[in-house]
């Protein structure tokens, strides 16, 4: 078995989001590693990358020029941007969906074989399996005006912005990785739990102390920046070289507990109340 088990010495990589929490940790991780790191993000990245490129994941325009600014071969996509509910929700949508995904296919034609693709996703798109229909719908379209509309239209049935495009970010990586693997291209995302980043101040003013108490009792605490990247090298790196389509959680075994029923939430939510 080779001594570099990962895989990333030499290799060519783009995290999109490398400005603070996961992103940060993950690109940090990927210099310690060997890898070439080009980072792209709304505001420059503190760690000491190859090449950084400010890119509006809201502009098509702007991520078309930040994949040509980079350009080159690229081993390994890292996308691990962001917006949480407080947001307005086209803006959620854009941003984590449909921006990530223009990113990702942009790269495509420039991944070297055997390169691999993997996205943040939430506990908060679990249910995306439920609803196929409407995401296929919402996935479907590519234009982001017409996907805004598609939001605009079905704000209601849809519900939160954010759950919406976590599902999405779900379906379209289980859509894409059949074809994806015939160009020797892997794709997967994570599923994390809450995160201790400064996001988390955000999520708590949506959702509030006693939902992000109960989602952080599996294991007593939240997860940490570094717990959530490094899934995320791991599975993007040779030692994963089988493992394509995944949706994985990242949550010491909430959803599991959950999807089984060994855990009840509503229960978790009233005791964390209670408890507060």
């Amino acid at each position: 078995m080779a001594s570099d088990i990962l895989g990333y010495k030499g290799k060519r990589v783009v995290v999109m989001g490398c400005f603070s929490g996961t992103g940060e940790a993950c690109a940090r991780a990927l210099v310690d590693l060997g890898a070439e790191v080009h980072g792209a993000d709304i505001k420059p990245s503190p760690v000491n990358l190859a090449s950084f490129t400010e890119v509006d994941l809201k502009n098509p325009d702007a991520i078309a020029a930040g994949i040509a600014a980079i350009g080159g071969r690229i081993d390994a996509v890292f996308n691990v941007s962001g917006l949480p509910q407080t947001f307005p929700g086209e803006d959620v949508i854009t941003v984590n969906f449909l921006g990530i995904r223009a990113w990702t296919e942009g790269w495509i034609p420039h991944l070297n074989p055997g390169a691999a693709i993997v996205s943040v996703s939430s506990l908060g798109g679990m249910k995306w399996l439920t609803r196929q229909p409407l995401l296929r719908e919402f996935i479907a379209i590519t234009d982001f005006e017409a996907a805004r509309q598609w939001y605009r239209d079905r704000a209601e049935e849809v519900g939160d912005p954010y759950s919406l495009a976590k599902e999405a970010i779900n379906t379209w990586t289980q859509v894409r990785a059949p074809d994806l693997i015939g160009q020797d291209i892997r794709i997967n995302c994570t599923m994390p739990s809450p995160i201790d980043t400064p996001m988390l101040g955000e999520f708590r003013k949506v959702a509030g102390d006693a939902v992000l108490s109960a989602f952080a009792r599996a294991k007593g605490r939240y997860s940490t920046a570094e717990e959530q990247a490094l899934p995320l090298i791991l599975l993007n790196s040779d030692a994963a070289r089988f493992i394509s389509g995944v949706c994985l959680p990242v949550d010491a075994g909430l959803a599991g507990g959950l999807a089984t029923g060994v855990l009840d939430i509503q229960k978790m939510i009233a005791e964390a109340a209670a408890a507060a």
